[in-house]
């Protein structure tokens, strides 16, 4: 048996190991924040682990420049090493919704292309509503002579040509 095995296996027989309620409360210190805080750790250590006492103490560190999980380490020659998550703030981008530049503006000219299994047709229109790409706008096909054709919806693939998939 390996020296690192007969250490661990004394440590389990003798119900030694490494006190868990002190790491949360080393990384509560480090963060600057209690368990599921803001900047604190998601959740405690799992309770589940079997770790070595720690003899040469922990170091403690970011693990990214993100912040977003600290690294908690033994000091000891076969020491072991844990990454605790840590709640961050929400991202304020996402709380604002992100408006995209309209692709195409009312009353441009477009291509009508309606695309089906394998073909793809296309013809000239116009937008009769602006919008962004990915958006769906109202679109009517030029007319031809005195015909008035009805608006459709398709959906702005780029700017000056919108898609009328077919199912």
């Amino acid at each position: 048996m390996t020296p690192s095995l007969v250490l661990l296996a004394a440590a389990a027989a003798s119900g030694a190991f490494a006190d868990l309620d002190v790491i949360d409360r080393q990384v509560a210190a480090f963060t600057g924040a209690t368990i599921g805080e803001t900047g604190g750790a998601l959740t405690p250590v799992d309770r589940r682990l079997r770790l070595q006492p720690c003899r040469n103490g922990l170091a403690l560190s970011w693990r990214t420049s993100l912040q977003d999980s600290v690294v908690v380490q033994c000091g000891d020659v076969n020491g072991w090493r844990l990454f605790v998550p840590v709640r961050r703030p929400a991202a304020v981008a996402a709380a604002a919704p992100v408006s995209l530049p309209d692709a195409v503006n009312r009353g441009d000219a477009v291509a009508i292309a309606i695309s089906g299994d394998g073909f793809t047709v296309s013809q000239p229109g116009e937008a009769m509503e602006s919008g962004p790409v990915g958006a769906w706008i109202r679109v009517r096909p030029a007319s031809a002579g005195n015909v008035r054709t009805e608006p459709m919806r398709a959906r702005i693939e780029r700017p000056g040509l919108v898609v009328l998939p077919l199912p």
